[in-house]
């Protein structure tokens, strides 16, 4: 008898571990089984229990300035200890962190051990007032978050995040007692926005999370994707957060096309700014990024109405504080009306300077830059990109990437140094001679010209000019003109603003917008007019931009755009068929057609259909899968 029992204990023990358990981190209630991850790919069923698969492993931990995050509204210009691990819950179209949310292992050899203390003990000696969470979700390493938060609060930190807050009710129940501010990024407010980054419970989740956490006095901002299909919801957006507070600060993202996601959607610059405009008359704080020289990055005082708080972009989703720093840390207030502003905390009394590619998301482009590489080459599985980035990352390798991908010559020898690694010197070998020849046929071409342009490079706005130092620049030269931007100071990132005078000063006789964060010539040309804008450029319509991104930056497709370039300064000289010479390319380091309607801003994929062999059907298939089995388990329980 007394075996029987034990056999039917056994049995019923093992029945436990063999049923289902509902994932109850974030409101997707993923369906966790023996092994088996939900949507993160980060938790699973282990003795009954929902287990965080890999903890206290981080990708990224270095100290920022706090509105690289971005927050604008608490501590500005204070220095936060940024920590990101990989994976998230939700699978966003045209996600930029798709390189460390969906393609970098969770078991990956670039993440390191942390326990919570090493992290703390980071902050406080690298000077920083508290911790930051972003570029993934604490959601996908709550957990590992929650220790590490719990730690820090005891020693006098402050503690925040970057989340979609898919929070459910338990989850933001532990939140609340270690969290001091968050920026929630919200996908839109409509269920059919959520809907299509795998939030199966629509949008009322993140609303009542909304509500708790500005009742629980953490400090909120929110950020949401602006692309053009989703005007009129954001207008809804903006009254219903009204609704809870006007002065709860809204950031704009512009919308970056990446990944698999179109051009057709991201908003002009001036579509933009006149957004960020209308939207202003019904929250006091609405910023626009991700549009480099705009204005509609400073605060403007409630009381005198005049910019009170200066800000820049400073890479893809992030800004950095230009303002007068005081001698000593103190309530934050107008400097011309006296008027304390809506701000939580005193601002820094010096800046913090990231290094190269770390701080927030140009970490993400970074690894991106070597994916380009690796794909040109010819490398159509993941796990080779991913030897990369470990070996990149293992290294401490982002200051020397950073250096070697802003020379043509450097950039070269990085693609064979990257071939090598991975074992496909032929492919590699067939890129690099490529680009020698090319580089080569354009310097025979102008050798000896006498007459170089002067040319001045702009980033999306007239007065946001890019960094001398940088590969645009270079290819400027390589193409037979003076680059301007070379007589600049440096700094910013990738570059920063000077004033209308100093630009009439410099007087070029050509103006090349980038083909990242570009514009189109004639607002440009219509912004130039109004600025004041006198040079010979403007006066001659010389203003010039790439005909595809991805053309000068980022990409070994930066051979297209100095052939462009080269023909753009001296067409005396050269007679170069670009859109010939884009499907040559194309045909011969991707295997595809060149077709400019589906090229978006992304550095690796050489179009917005392209995608990894198998990867499209397995990712599509997991989804359904596991929306599926949730599904029949809750009607198995009477769910409703």
């Amino acid at each position: 008898m007394s075996t029987q029992r034990g056999e039917r204990a056994m049995d019923r023990h093992t029945q436990r571990e063999l049923n289902p358990l509902i994932c109850t981190i974030c409101e997707r209630g993923c369906l966790l089984g023996q092994g088996k991850a939900g949507a993160c790919g980060l938790y699973e069923r282990r003795d009954g229990q929902i287990t965080e698969i890999l903890s206290d492993h981080y990708l990224a931990v270095c100290p920022i300035s706090i509105e690289t995050m971005p927050m604008l509204h608490y501590f500005p210009g204070n220095k936060f200890l940024q920590i990101s691990t990989t994976g998230c819950n939700f699978d966003c179209p045209g996600c930029i962190s798709t390189v460390i949310v969906r393609e970098m292992p969770r078991h990956s050899k670039a993440l390191s051990h942390l326990s919570p203390d090493q992290v703390v003990k980071k902050a406080t000696s690298s000077g920083c007032m508290g911790i930051a969470f972003l570029m993934n979700d604490p959601l996908a390493s709550l957990p590992t978050f929650l220790r590490v938060a719990t730690l820090a609060g005891t020693r006098g930190l402050k503690v925040g995040c970057a989340s979609n807050a898919y929070f459910t009710a338990q989850t933001l129940e532990s939140l609340l007692p270690v969290l001091d501010f968050i920026n929630i990024g919200l996908k839109g407010f409509s269920d059919e926005s959520y809907r299509a980054c795998g939030a199966t419970a629509g949008m009322a989740p993140v609303f009542r999370n909304l509500a708790c956490l500005v009742d629980a006095g953490v400090h909120v901002e929110l950020s949401v994707i602006y692309s053009r299909d989703k005007k009129q919801e954001l207008s809804d957006l903006a009254q219903r957060i009204a609704d809870i507070s006007p002065r709860i600060p809204l950031q704009l993202m512009r919308f970056i096309p990446f990944e698999d996601a179109g051009m057709a959607q991201e908003p002009s610059i001036r579509e933009a700014e006149d957004f960020c405009r209308q939207l202003r008359s019904r929250l006091k704080h609405v910023y626009l990024f991700n549009t480099p020289g705009t204005q509609y990055l400073n605060t403007v005082c409630p009381g005198c109405g005049k910019e009170a708080i200066r800000r820049e972009f400073y890479g893809p989703m992030g800004a950095k504080l230009l303002a007068n720093l005081p001698a000593e840390a103190t309530e934050v207030r107008c400097d011309f009306c006296d008027k304390l502003l809506d701000i939580t905390g005193s601002m820094a009394t010096e800046i913090h300077q990231e290094d190269d590619f770390q701080g927030g998301y140009p970490f993400t482009r970074a690894l991106e830059m070597v994916e380009a590489m690796l794909i040109a080459m010819g490398v159509r599985q993941q796990k080779y990109v991913v030897r990369a980035w470990e070996h990149l990352l293992s290294r401490n390798g982002l200051k020397t990437l950073h250096r070697s991908v802003q020379q043509p010559l450097s950039y070269i020898e990085t693609v064979r140094y990257f071939g090598r690694l991975i074992g496909t010197e032929i492919q590699t070998e067939d890129l690099a001679c490529f680009l020698e020849a090319k580089l080569q046929n354009v310097s025979e071409t102008l050798k000896g010209v006498k007459h170089r342009p002067r040319v001045y490079y702009a980033m999306a706005k007239p007065l946001f000019y890019i960094n001398g130092g940088r590969m645009e620049n270079q290819l400027v030269e390589f193409a037979g003109g003076i680059s301007l931007n070379k007589q600049l100071p440096p700094g910013g990132r990738p570059g920063r603003s000077l004033s209308v005078e100093r630009l009439n000063e410099l007087n070029p006789d050509i103006i090349f917008i980038s083909a990242f964060l570009s514009n189109s010539v004639d607002d440009f040309l219509a912004e130039c007019i109004e600025l004041g804008i006198e040079v010979n450029a403007v006066k001659q319509r010389q203003i010039l931009v790439h005909p595809a991104p991805g053309w000068d930056f980022g990409s070994p497709r930066w051979i297209l755009g100095l052939l462009y370039m080269a023909q753009a300064l001296h067409p005396e000289r050269c007679s170069y068929d670009v859109i010939a010479e884009a499907q040559a390319f194309y045909q011969r380091f991707y295997g595809i057609d060149f077709s400019s309607e589906n090229i978006n801003r992304s550095f690796s994929k050489p179009s917005a259909n392209w995608h990894w062999q198998g990867k499209r059907e397995q990712t599509a298939m997991s989804s359904s899968k596991n929306t599926r089995d949730r599904f029949t388990f809750a009607r198995k329980l009477n769910y409703k």
